[in-house]
Order: C-alpha cells, then sequence, then structure tokens
C-alpha cells in the first residue's frame, strides 16, 4: 500500500521524550519548548514565538489578541481548512469569503481589496501547500485600511516570499502574527503541535497572558512580578513538553528533511509535466516571488467525475491519493448564517484538486508507481 501520509522518526525523538520524562517536567515551557522557540526565533527571525498545541490554538490566540468583537469582519479564502474562520467566527466576527487566485488556490489580492469595508479588521492570508500569497500587496493593503494581518503560515515552514526591492523574508515573519502547524501531515512533525509567531511587539505581553489560562503566570516565573493571578480572558494552549521533545528532534534534522520533500516533489513534477503539457491536468504553480518548500504535490483535473475515476483507479493498486478542502461558502455552518455566494475557484479546487501520496520514508520505486498509474489512467483513456 502506498498512503498518502505516514509519520516518520528520524533522530532523537525518542531519546528526548526519555530526556524530558527523566526532567521531572513533562507540561509545558519545559526545556524543549525554550530550545524549540530559540531555534525559531534564531533560523526564522521570528520576534517572539510560543508553541502551542496546534495551529488551531494558535490561530485562536491570534484572534483574541486582535480584540475582534461581535461583527467585526474577518477576511479569509473560502479554500481553506475550517480553522483559518472557526477561530475568528468564535469571538463573534463576521467571516467575509474570498476567491482563490485562477491558476493556484492562494488567496486573491484584488478579490481581497473588493470586500474591504469600514467594519474589516483583519485579512487572513493562508499559504497553500507552503506557496506564498503575495505578501507585499497584501501588506500594503493592511496599511492602506489600518487592518490586522495574521498569515496562516500552517504548511509554510521554511518557505520564503521575495518583495519587490529584493528583500527576502521566511513565510510567518511578514503579517504581524502567523500560526504554524506541526500536525503529522506537515513537514515537520510533532503528532499535533504549532506555533503562534509574533512580529509586532504590542502584542508580547497578552500573548503570554492569553497563553497561561489568562493569567500573568508567565512573568512571576521570571520574576516580574511578585504573584500571579487571573488578569485577561485565555485558555491552556501550551503543549506539553512530549511534543515538544519530538519537534525538537525534527527541527535538528530539518534540511535533511526539506532536501528529501523537495527532491520527491521535484519528481513528481517532472514525471507529470507530460500530461500537463498535454493539457490532461494542471500542475502546481510556484510564482517568482514564492518558494517551494515541499509541502506537497496536487494536481487540478478537469472536473469531478474525472478526479472520482481518478481515485478509484490508483486505488486499484493500493495507492491512496486524497482530494482537499470543501469550499467553506457552501459548509452547512456558513449557510445556516448567510446567503449562498458564488466562489468559483475555490468551487474548482474543491471538485478538481487532488493531493498525491507524498511523507518523508516515500520510496522512489513508490513515487514512480504513483507517476505511472496517473500517466496510464490519462493516456489508455
Amino acid at each position: 500500500m502506498i498512503p498518502f501520509n505516514k509519520p516518520f522518526i528520524i533522530g532523537n525523538e525518542l531519546k528526548y521524550i526519555e530526556e524530558a520524562v527523566k526532567s521531572g517536567k513533562i507540561s509545558g515551557d519545559g526545556l524543549f519548548t525554550k530550545k524549540c522557540n530559540q531555534f525559531f526565533e534564531s533560523r526564522y527571525g521570528f520576534q517572539k514565538v510560543l508553541l502551542t498545541t496546534s495551529c488551531t490554538d494558535a490561530l485562536e490566540m491570534a484572534a483574541i489578541l486582535c480584540n475582534i468583537k461581535e461583527g467585526d469582519e474577518v477576511i479569509v479564502p473560502s479554500y481553506t481548512f475550517v480553522s483559518s474562520a472557526n477561530a475568528f467566527a468564535l469571538r463573534g466576527a463576521k467571516i467575509v469569503f474570498v476567491d482563490s487566485e485562477a491558476n493556484q488556490p492562494n488567496i486573491c489580492v484584488k478579490e481581497i481589496e473588493k470586500h474591504i469595508t469600514s467594519k474589516t479588521k483583519v485579512i487572513i492570508p493562508v499559504h497553500y501547500a507552503g506557496v506564498a500569497c503575495d505578501m507585499e500587496a497584501i501588506m500594503n493593503l493592511a496599511k492602506a485600511h489600518h487592518l490586522i494581518v495574521v498569515e496562516d503560515a500552517a504548511q509554510a515552514i521554511d518557505s520564503y516570499y521575495t518583495f519587490s526591492n529584493g528583500t527576502r523574508k521566511p513565510l510567518g515573519s511578514i503579517g504581524h502574527m502567523a500560526a504554524f502547524s506541526f500536525h503529522e501531515t506537515k513537514n515537520v512533525i510533532a503528532g499535533e503541535g504549532g506555533l503562534l509567531a509574533i512580529n509586532d511587539p504590542q502584542y508580547n505581553e497578552r500573548a503570554e497572558i492569553i497563553r497561561e489560562k489568562g493569567t500573568n503566570r508567565s512573568a512571576f516565573f521570571r520574576g516580574e512580578v511578585n504573584k500571579y493571578g487571573w488578569v485577561d480572558i485565555g485558555s491552556s494552549f501550551l503543549p506539553s513538553e512530549l511534543i515538544s521533545a519530538f519537534l525538537y528532534a525534527q527541527l535538528e534534522h530539518i534540511d535533511q528533511i526539506q532536501e528529501k520533500r523537495i527532491s520527491i516533489w521535484n519528481k513528481y513534477y517532472k514525471g507529470l509535466k507530460g500530461l500537463e503539457n498535454s493539457g490532461y491536468i494542471q500542475l502546481p504553480v510556484i510564482p517568482e516571488n514564492a518558494t517551494n518548500n515541499g509541502h506537497m504535490f496536487y494536481i487540478v483535473c478537469k472536473n469531478y467525475e474525472e478526479r472520482t475515476g481518478l481515485i478509484n483507479y490508483l486505488k486499484k493498486f493500493d495507492i491512496h491519493p486524497v482530494f482537499h478542502y470543501l469550499s467553506l461558502n457552501k459548509s452547512e455552518f456558513f449557510l445556516s448564517n448567510n446567503a449562498s455566494i458564488d466562489i468559483p475557484n475555490s468551487d474548482r479546487y474543491t471538485d478538481c484538486l487532488l493531493r498525491l501520496p507524498f511523507f518523508y520514508e516515500l520510496k522512489e520505486e513508490e513515487q514512480t508507481c504513483v507517476i505511472n498509474h496517473i500517466n496510464e489512467f490519462y493516456l489508455n483513456k
């Protein structure tokens, strides 16, 4: 069987978990959590890093930090995971869905601009497949309209964006805040886990409080206050040291992981390019100002029926690709409170996009098998 995903161990994951247990502290903010924080701040230049139990939690923290109130509008791509919207809906925001680009699933900047109103407070660019949204244009819009930008960088670790002046910045370091995921399907994994990157220091102190159940406990442990108590809203967003220990072992090998994943991506692209040239499928697009972090490889079929046929064909050979998001504007929850809206590109990706098996331990012969059977499906029709 060739599954869509398979979690992996690459180094000292089990050793570090054992060390954490033997240290006598496996609750949050221990040695390995601090090591992870230092890694991200040093390698990517995030102003402040707070590890969380998931990317969803990081987004929920961001929504609190944005001071979302009932009736505030938050712009979100329709083609994304529910957490991108739900984190802000929980705070009472009106979610304003906008469409993707015609040639790739990232949010369309022209559509963002059309939907900005006096009630708009936040823009959530989602870097689909780890490929950068047009962050220069988005930040310019945010500045012009006094908006907060929270990057949903769940898939975007170790990916970059280049501005028109040549400045190159890691994704997650551009917006006011950013959320990352270390779910088992991501490049570096911890089973679950995430982080909130804060790039505007005005949010630092409150972010620590929100993450510590609404208390100033972190300041107390640093000796900045002589007692701690309930000072704000918050929740328990800290990951255990077991998650952080596993994650740190992965981070030690991030360059090795990235090299392998990008080689997998390149093999898929080369092996399927002929089908795109012949007009059968659409392959991923990497804009000139973006990089490819090898997060996933997808193809876009012509229609829903063709994609279903391809899935069923590959399953005959025990190959298990998966489709991805369902347009959130078509969701039961959204339609229970809103009128139906037309978001054509998002709907097309919902019906036609297919993700291929992609994980660190994917063998070359397994990948060749996937490529050959996809070619057979189209060329033998």
